[in-house]
């Protein structure tokens, strides 16, 4: 009870970063969340409506950047003008630390789920791995992936600021849909999951 009164009290915005995302996410920046909301959704319109190719519209729109910077600062050395207001464009040592140690624990978490199937031959994480893949191949199926990035900015856009609204409502569902999954699983962990072998590798080092 104390737990759960805990995590009630953590407000969504607070679980979100307290920042400028969390603001535009839960649209209390509303020009900023606008703005994102009508640049994906004019993007999602060229590339799967219109058939605009992503490689060839990103290289066109990156071209045309480049002459007209090239064209303002050449006239602002003609013309006395102030050049365009382009910060040092550089990136830091820290940031880069930082992107770095994050995808090393993906990739030190991805290489321990390949060490689990190939090597321990764990059939549980085999399954786990197999449903995954399987759940994405259907996504994949039915949606491309633009319109699935699309479909994740929507849900980014709306699922927060509904559960803001409904929280209550919504963790009094949850708390019931989760002792449910969980008795469900439990009955196919007795079942099915309980009855599978340990693996020989886990056998032979328990043995040494």
């Amino acid at each position: 009870m104390d737990d759960s009164h805990t995590i009630r009290r953590i407000s969504v915005h607070q679980f979100l970063g307290a920042g400028s995302v969390a603001d535009v996410l839960l649209w209390r920046k509303w020009s900023g969340s606008l703005l994102l909301l009508v640049s994906t959704t004019s993007l999602w319109f060229l590339f799967e409506r219109a058939g605009y190719n992503p490689l060839s519209f990103v290289s066109s729109v990156l071209l045309l950047l480049v002459i007209i910077l090239f064209f303002w600062a050449k006239s602002a050395s003609l013309l006395n003008r102030p050049l365009p207001p382009i910060p040092d464009l550089e990136v830091s040592e820290k940031s880069i630390e930082q992107a770095t140690a994050v995808i090393r624990i993906w990739i030190n978490r991805a290489l321990s789920i390949a060490h689990e199937i190939a090597v321990c031959g764990n059939l549980r994480v085999l399954i786990q791995v197999a449903a995954l893949l399987w759940l994405v191949s259907c996504l994949g199926s039915l949606c491309s992936f633009v319109t699935f990035v699309y479909m994740g900015f929507l849900l980014a856009l709306s699922v927060p600021v509904l559960y803001e609204k409904y929280q209550n409502r919504i963790d009094d569902k949850l708390c019931v849909a989760c002792r449910v999954i969980e008795g469900g699983y439990r009955k196919f962990d007795k079942v099915v999951l309980s009855k599978i072998p340990v693996s020989l590798y886990k056998k032979k080092k328990k043995s040494q």
